[in-house]
């Protein structure tokens, strides 16, 4: 299968490029604005991993080019570009294309961070309402620790909590999660149910800032 991280060059794409090129045989992509920087990056990842034993080609693109040639399409850019970069590759998106979101809405004051709920009722809501009546939305992965998640020596023990309209699309996130070592993916139901799980993230980040042995807090529901 072939994953593309499009905004790959960020946080939360770096960790997702790095544990399923590291865990899993799923022809990885990246994907930038700025084609050079998806693949500068593409080869620092390769690096990372020929470091570890592991002979691994990432390749990198233009966004665009990447979603074109993806099995599933990670949005991993920020949540005031979740609209325009969906938008900049919706004619390349097919049936049989998943999209996958994991931004959240945060505003910041002198307290902390805070979610920021989009008019849509959330960043899920808006891929979903962007994209093609024919691409299957799931999202994911809001939760977890960018840090914790690129740091290949460090052990995740993680749930990730998905929402999907789509069952089949659902399926393919939660195995495409199962395959990176410590993760549990549980459904939550569909995209209505996003607030919920996005209005997490600030919680643990300001848990995180609070509290310093808790830096890459994540949840696990038992």
């Amino acid at each position: 299968m072939r994953i593309a991280l499009c905004g790959g060059t960020g946080d939360i794409g770096e960790g997702l490029a790095l544990r399923w090129a590291h865990d899993t045989d799923h022809e990885i992509l990246i994907g930038s604005r700025d084609p050079e920087k998806a693949r500068a990056k593409a080869e620092e990842y390769e690096t990372e991993l020929d470091e570890r034993g592991i002979d691994r080609t990432v390749k990198g693109f233009e966004n665009g080019m990447a979603a074109d040639r993806a099995d599933v399409v990670v949005l991993a850019v920020p949540p005031y570009h979740v609209r325009d970069t969906v938008e900049g590759f919706a004619d390349r998106l097919d049936a049989d294309t998943v999209l996958v979101s994991p931004a959240v809405g945060m505003q910041r004051d002198d307290a902390g961070l805070h979610y920021h709920r989009p008019s849509e009722g959330s960043v899920t809501a808006v891929a979903a309402a962007t994209a093609p009546e024919d691409v299957s939305v799931v999202g994911a992965f809001h939760n977890l620790s960018a840090g914790r998640l690129a740091d290949l020596d460090a052990e995740l023990d993680q749930d990730t909590l998905l929402v999907g309209n789509d069952e089949d699309a659902v399926d393919v996130v939660r195995l495409l999660t199962e395959e990176i070592e410590g993760l549990r993916p549980l459904y939550v139901g569909p995209i209505d149910n996003a607030p919920e799980v996005e209005s997490l993230t600030p919680l643990l980040i300001n848990l995180a800032t609070y509290n310093d042995d808790l830096h890459d807090a994540g949840v696990q529901f038992e």
